[in-house]
């Protein structure tokens, strides 16, 4: 897919709800991620993503978007997304086209994260920080287009049953969270 065909299927849609919304009863900290979409010269849009470091406390080694816990001084969660961009990768917020969002998604370990959608200029440079990233990688939106790739396990927590999502490619094994906003952006498309 192409960026002028995202743009298009993208802006035709209404956004819906989130279907991840299990943890009314918690009070939820606000994050944001950025889904960072890259557009190349012959493989259409890539989507930007990480593989976080095996010391974290929390997800660690799990891949996921760059993005974190928003702070009382960024002011909007389009600027927690682009700051924690920053933070982890190197990505340059002059690098960046926030295109929209998609509703927030609320997690098991107690965040509401809202997914900040973007377009990622493609000669981007990225610069690690080892403390939060071990790999910076970059997947075909195609690849996340085909429902196929698509798995879900029912999984059991506090005596509710909920749909853990999978998205496999090559050897990352994409679940949780992210796999679950891939869904969510890929239905906003269809």
């Amino acid at each position: 897919m192409t960026k002028d065909e995202f743009l298009l299927r993208f802006s035709l849609q209404t956004l819906t709800p989130s279907s991840h919304n299990y943890f009314h009863h918690q009070t939820l900290k606000s994050a944001a991620v950025l889904i960072g979409l890259v557009e190349t010269e012959n493989s259409g849009l890539q989507v930007l993503l990480t593989k976080r470091a095996s010391h974290l406390k929390h997800h660690p080694s799990q891949i996921s978007f760059p993005g974190g816990k928003a702070e009382q001084e960024d002011g909007s969660l389009t600027i927690t997304a682009l700051r924690e961009a920053q933070e982890e990768i190197g990505l340059a917020s002059h690098a960046v086209n926030v295109i929209g969002q998609l509703p927030a998604y609320q997690t098991i370990s107690g965040y509401q994260v809202t997914p900040i959608i973007a377009i990622v200029a493609k000669d981007q440079q990225y610069s690690m920080d080892p403390n939060e990233v071990s790999e910076i990688f970059q997947v075909p939106l195609q690849h996340f287009l085909n429902s196929h790739e698509h798995h879900i396990i029912v999984a059991n927590k506090n005596g509710r049953q909920h749909n853990v999502h999978f998205m496999p490619y090559k050897h990352y094994n994409i679940w949780g969270a992210t796999a679950s906003m891939l869904k969510d952006l890929i239905n906003q498309l269809n």
